[in-house]
């Protein structure tokens, strides 16, 4: 692979559908947002579809939008990532990812590229001027901190922290983050069973077994995590209290390798 915005071998050829990935979501505004831009997006490179996804905490996921098209037989997608800045790593950990959902799906795939970050083309100067056209000016009166009703403290006993470290964002972590935040969404995680809240970490030491996620009080690694290991995770040990054996890493004094689990 010599041009690292590619996902395929092949030169990739005009899509059949365009994937809009942005980082997070967590009000309608946000969705609505990404939904106007697919809306102007229509017939982009001739594509018949335009989708959009998230790679963090937002739905759809990446995962569900690109096998959402998986579904529908599509011959080649083109993914658009619109982060500003793009993270350097962002091609590799993305590559390793689809790499990793593809080898566990036994389904025909579609070719797959990816374009460059946003700030590479030419365009960008345009937009900042069409941008700065539109710019409203911020009104700084007013008290500092308005009065509010004061918060509820909640009663929750787990906390999950997901590492944010060089290596595990390299394998992915920003995925698994997502998927474990419209999780908790979903499954009412803060208020059900004894209460969890989750949190993105900085290195939690571990760095060969990235990614890598902690769950409190117990302290557990977990390592290796994908998506199918989040799901476990929640259903036996933040709800269940069993520490799922098959991705957990307990102290041993020793350095620890990960386990092959189809082995």
């Amino acid at each position: 692979m010599t041009d690292n915005t590619h996902l395929t071998h092949r030169e990739p050829s005009a899509p059949d559908a365009v994937l809009l990935v942005a980082k997070s979501a967590f009000a309608a505004a946000p969705h609505q947002d990404m939904q106007r831009l697919a809306m102007q997006a229509e017939g982009l490179c001739g594509a018949q579809t335009v989708r959009i996804a998230f790679t963090e905490q937002g739905t759809p996921s990446l995962h569900e939008a690109l096998f959402e098209l998986i579904d529908e037989d599509v011959g080649h997608v083109l993914i658009v990532p619109l982060m500003l800045p793009l993270e350097p790593s962002f091609h590799n950990w993305m590559t390793k990812t689809l790499k990793r959902w593809r080898a566990g799906d036994v389904r025909p795939w579609p070719s797959l590229s990816i374009t460059a970050s946003p700030t590479s083309s030419s365009l960008m100067a345009r937009l900042l001027e069409d941008l700065a056209e539109t710019a409203q000016a911020l009104d700084l009166s007013g008290p500092v901190r308005p009065t509010g009703e004061g918060s509820l403290v909640p009663a929750q006993k787990r906390r999950v922290l997901v590492c944010q470290g060089a290596p595990c964002n390299s394998a992915g972590a920003d995925v698994i983050w997502g998927h474990l935040r419209n999780q908790q969404e979903r499954q009412k995680l803060r208020v059900t069973g004894e209460g969890t809240m989750t949190a993105k970490s900085t290195c939690l030491g571990p760095c060969n077994l990235a990614p890598v996620l902690q769950v409190f009080p117990e302290g557990t690694y977990y390592g290796g995590v994908t998506e199918e290991a989040v799901d476990r995770i929640i259903a036996e040990h933040l709800l269940g209290g069993s520490i799922v054996d098959d991705f957990a890493y307990h102290p041993t004094g020793r350095k620890q390798r990960l386990r092959n689990l189809s082995e």
